[in-house]
């Protein structure tokens, strides 16, 4: 066995990439065709990304001079968060305007300008669209306020008479995601208390009625209007809720099927929007946030005349543990199999706890239902499991996400003052769950204390969340060059993940290894080994190490730890 190490992050390993390195070459080609299948995709949360103007809102001239950086990081798309016209009520998934962009994220200009730019760096770009609600500052909202019950202004959301004595009473029991009802009241033309309206989120996104042909016309045409504009790919919110019964039964009544999830019409939807990416020539993707535990029914959106891949949430909510992981890796390719469907695999996003924190933990694991802040969290523990599942989840055939921070080792910040928090579902729970805020504060770049960078130095406002004053050791500038920091480590990674045939979309084979361990090759010549055990492990006969989570011991694998190899000559 020899002890070859190409590009072994370790004390003595990777090499140092500088943000003006892009990653271009034949070492490192830029994915085409049906792209999606296995890209690298970075996920911008825009308001915390990096602050060009000084008001401490991250914005679109901020992305846009952070390019460098991010195609050296290796990735090849970048998936916004809304970036449109919103009050704000829900991070900008309340949206006033689907046609232009936020004022304080920048102008449609500068929206032209960063597609424009990232496609010279071999980036593509993919917008969120929020089919399911719009904002209550929407025009088309503001109009059916102002109209009478049953008028076409009414007819694309969902306006019903309540129940019971003078229709005090909801129309039906539903309930929102965020917590409490899923409806409001709102004033008839004369003042007095008049029709609800259905929000499943919260009261400021009333829910659009996709019965009325001028919604499905109306989100058709904001397609085309973005796909002109050169977006590459639409990630679709809350895909499985679009569509509702429209006889609005109680759930306690159990109907079936469910009045709102994963109904069979939603699918006529998406057909209709496959057309019009489709026209564009066959490159442009469309990606569903998809919450559905059924396997076959999670597959039927895949269809060859549907959406083109989903989020994998199951991977992501996962404990840390072989048994779990090695489970749900089996099952999402399996589901994917039959419809030729790439699998995709993320760590975190802009709706979860930080992975760093949630891996540090007792439990593990995570549902949107029990966010676990106040537990004990071991942060050097939580770090090193997340290197080691970065490895893990690089090295899986499909797509991979990356949430902006991941590639730092961020940690989800679980002291907000409660005076500064703005997740709707903080406020609507009453602090009993935390919210999302704590996974969304702005990212470091730079400097030994906040804003790390984030902001210019004549900033005339701090950044719109707090940033913990320990980031100064997690900034980009701190962590550039250290062959022991994480975002090496991701740099290494994606630059291995670009250059390796075997890597990104494709198949793979399990290796026979320990209880705890997860091992398995790639197109023959890549072999990951991932040490979820508690104690160190033999590797197999390689020919080299490609790179490494941690440093070797004695030439054993330790506890919680990733490799690639390179074998078979």
């Amino acid at each position: 066995m020899t002890t070859v190490q190409e590009n072994t992050l370790s004390v003595a390993g990777a090499e140092a990439v500088s943000d003006s390195d892009a990653v271009s070459g034949p070492d490192a080609p830029a994915r085409t065709g049906a792209w999606w299948r296995g890209a690298a995709i970075y996920q911008v949360y825009t308001r915390s990304f990096a602050d060009s103007n000084g008001d401490g809102v991250g914005d679109l001239p901020g992305v846009r001079a952070k390019l460098p950086y991010l195609a050296a990081l290796g990735i090849d798309a970048l998936w916004f968060n809304p970036w449109y016209p919103s009050p704000m009520a829900d991070a900008g998934y309340d949206i006033a305007d689907y046609r232009d962009i936020e004022p304080s994220f920048g102008t449609l200009a500068d929206a032209d300008l960063l597609i424009a730019e990232a496609h010279d760096h071999g980036i593509r770009i993919i917008i969120d669209i929020v089919p399911n609600h719009c904002s209550d500052r929407h025009p088309w909202f503001l109009a059916a306020l102002a109209s009478e019950p049953g008028s076409a202004e009414r007819s694309r959301f969902w306006f019903r008479p309540g129940r019971g004595e003078d229709g005090a009473l909801p129309p039906n029991d539903w309930q929102s995601i965020f917590g409490g009802p899923a409806w409001t009241r709102v004033a008839a033309a004369d003042g007095t208390p008049g029709e609800w309206y259905l929000h499943l989120f919260a009261p400021e996104q009333p829910d659009l009625n996709w019965t009325s042909e001028d919604v499905r016309a109306e989100f058709e045409d904001v397609l085309r209007f973005w796909f002109d504009r050169g977006a590459d790919g639409i990630r679709i919110d809350s895909a499985a809720l679009v569509t509702k019964d429209p006889d609005l039964p109680d759930l306690a009544s159990h109907p079936s099927p469910h009045p709102y999830e994963d109904r069979d019409d939603v699918h006529e939807i998406y057909r209709a929007w496959r057309a019009v990416a489709e026209s564009y020539g066959g490159d442009r993707a469309l990606i569903g946030e998809l919450w559905i535990p059924d396997a076959e029914r999670f597959t039927r959106y895949f269809r060859p005349d549907e959406l083109h891949s989903a989020f994998n949430f199951p991977y992501l909510c996962s404990a840390w543990d072989a048994a779990c992981l090695r489970s749900v890796i089996d099952e999402t390719l399996a589901i994917h199999a039959p419809v030729d469907a790439p699998a995709t695999w993320v760590l975190s996003n802009h709706d979860v706890d930080r992975h760093v924190s949630r891996y540090g933990r007792a439990d593990t694991s995570f549902g949107l239902d029990r966010r676990e802040h106040g537990r004990p969290v071991d942060l050097d523990l939580g770090t090193r499991r997340a290197r080691a599942a970065a490895l893990l989840t690089f090295a899986l055939p499909g797509a991979v996400y990356v949430y902006q921070g991941d590639e730092l080792g961020l940690w989800e910040v679980e002291d907000i003052p409660s005076q500064l928090r703005q997740d709707p579902i903080w406020r609507r729970t009453g602090g009993a769950d935390p919210g999302r805020d704590g996974c969304r504060v702005p990212l470091p770049w730079s400097g030994a204390q906040p804003p790390f960078g984030f902001s210019p130095d004549d900033a005339q406002a701090g950044p719109w969340l707090p940033q913990p004053a320990l980031w100064s050791d997690l900034t980009v500038e701190a962590e550039s060059g250290d062959p022991g920091s994480m975002l090496e480590l991701y740099r290494a990674a994606l630059r291995i993940r670009r250059r390796e045939p075997g890597l990104g979309d494709g198949a793979l084979t399990w290796m026979e290894s320990g209880e705890s361990v997860l091992d398995f090759v790639r197109d023959g010549r890549f072999r990951c080994v991932a040490n979820l055990s508690s104690d160190a492990v033999v590797l197999p006969a390689h020919d080299g190490v490609l790179l490494q989570s941690t440093d070797l011991v004695d030439g054993l694998l330790p506890p919680d730890a990733t490799v690639w190899l390179r074998i078979g000559g």
